[in-house]
């Protein structure tokens, strides 16, 4: 680029992108990096136990203490963090995106590599330890954030923060607009009718996986006749017998298929054989990857313009300015999210949910307004308390952890597998949800320790290091 100095143009060389210093770092960012580790390790430290192809279910057999530990990671944790550090790597976006326009170096292609470089580890990391990655579905949507800013690069901040509200309130409102229509048309007379069906169709299902009841041959019968019997229990046909009579079979066919793949992942992570769980792995990797443009398009690409927003105006980067901010979303967010997240929960775990379709979609439409709520009111009372002296301490113990984030969160699939799998520890399906918690504070202070002893000798983490060698196609210096 040129300077003037007097009547001379100077041509200087811009300065080439490094490595954030250590003392440029954003703390408030390394601090919520770290606290949104120990969020994703509480929930996903279940799915390393079980079944990950059923995740999001919840697991019925839990009783007493195990029961009121999983409903409370479910009602607080699950669906919160992940987009906390979704909002983490918008922010994160921004700072590198600021910093390139300071030093007068091009973004686009340094960054793309960035991406594909994540995209790749999170590949291996869904291949050779564990299926439930992320980071290639944050790489994706890094990328289509960065053709987003590069095409909207002259829209003002309050534009980004209007198009992300909008993004996010799409679902909400189509959901909506469906429940509505469906109201209605559905007077009372029909809503009973339908529940009938659901609750006649359930309980046929539930006989015959429950008490091995041959239902097909019986479902044949019951379209002869109106009064027919299930296994000593009285089971009336409505109007449309044979309809009736495909659903049941439907239904069957599913929770048959649910059950097998679930057998054959819990039989593949039970074996001694790595593998034959890697070859498992590999087929679940390419239907994770089905739902990759899915989960960056409607959940992270909004989360991520809202975290670019906040960098932009100065929110987070300067938050004791804008305390009251902070305190608003607080307030907001967990004053609201609390009583709908416990609410959504309660709908959804409720009997009734597992028979009318109905009441499950609206549960889970509580539920997805819920998480977000929630997250906010996270950020802000972490905001706030870094904010005050008294917690300022407390919170900067989970920096260290926060700056080496992608070693971390590996290490969890490390520790996880090596105890869980059988190729390994051998404890899968043993250790149930109250045991579990304690493994996961042993993993948090051994990796906060951990990390501050690591980055008092060196610059990066092992895979932090790895990830920006690829990505300044150099090897960079470790020690401080």
């Amino acid at each position: 680029m040129q300077v003037s100095q007097g009547n001379e143009a100077i041509t200087t060389s811009p300065l080439p992108l490094q490595p954030l210093d250590k003392n440029k770092r954003v703390d408030a960012l390394d601090v919520l990096r770290g606290l949104a580790l120990v969020g994703i390790l509480l929930m996903n430290i279940e799915w390393f136990n079980r079944a990950i192809i059923s995740l999001g279910a919840h697991d019925t057999t839990l009783t007493g203490v195990d029961h009121a530990v999983g409903w409370l990671i479910r009602c607080f944790v699950e669906g919160k963090f992940y987009k906390l550090f979704a909002l983490i790597f918008g922010m994160g976006f921004a700072v590198m995106l600021l910093r390139a326009k300071e030093v007068g170096r091009p973004f686009g292609a340094w960054f793309v590599r960035r991406m594909i470089v994540l995209f790749l580890i999170g590949l291996a990391h869904m291949i050779f330890l564990w299926g439930g990655d992320i980071l290639h579905d944050y790489a994706i949507a890094g990328l289509l954030l960065l053709a987003w800013v590069s095409y909207n690069k002259t829209q003002t901040p309050r534009y980004y923060l209007k198009l992300a509200l909008m993004w996010l309130a799409i679902p909400i409102f189509l959901i909506s607009f469906g429940g509505s229509i469906f109201g209605m048309i559905f007077n009372d007379t029909k809503y009973q009718e339908m529940w009938q069906n659901e609750l006649d169709i359930y309980t046929v299902v539930q006989q015959r996986f429950e008490r091995d009841v041959e239902v097909v041959s019986q479902i044949n019968e019951v379209s002869d006749s109106r009064d027919s019997t299930l296994d000593e229990t009285s089971f009336t046909m409505p109007t449309d017998e044979e309809s009736k009579a495909i659903a049941i079979t439907d239904a069957i066919e599913q929770q048959k298929e649910s059950q097998a793949d679930i057998a054959k992942e819990d039989a593949a992570f039970m074996q001694d054989s790595y593998w034959q769980a890697t070859e498992y792995r590999i087929g679940f990797t390419g239907l994770m990857l089905m739902f990759t443009p899915i989960m960056s398009l409607v959940v992270l690409m909004p989360i991520f313009i809202l975290g670019f927003w906040l960098v932009m105006t100065e929110k987070i980067t300067k938050h004791q300015q804008h305390h009251t901010f902070f305190k608003l979303l607080t307030h907001v967010g967990l004053g609201i999210g609390i009583p709908l997240n416990v609410a959504s929960i309660i709908i959804i775990q409720h009997p009734a949910a597992e028979v009318s379709g109905v009441l499950q979609g609206v549960g889970q439409m509580l539920f997805y307004v819920a998480q977000y709520l929630l997250s906010a009111g996270y950020l802000g009372i972490v905001i706030c308390a870094l904010n005050k002296k008294i917690w300022q301490e407390f919170f900067s113990a989970f920096s260290p952890m926060g700056q080496m984030a992608l070693t971390n969160y590996l290490m969890h699939s490390v520790i996880l597998t090596s105890i869980f799998y059988g190729y390994a520890g051998g404890q899968y399906g043993e250790i149930s949800r109250a045991p579990q918690i304690l493994i996961v504070i042993a993993i948090i202070v051994s990796q906060i320790i951990l990390s501050t002893w690591w980055l008092n000798r060196y610059r990066f983490g092992p895979m932090e290091w790895l990830w920006r060698s690829l990505t300044y196609k150099k090897l960079q210096p470790m020690k401080l």
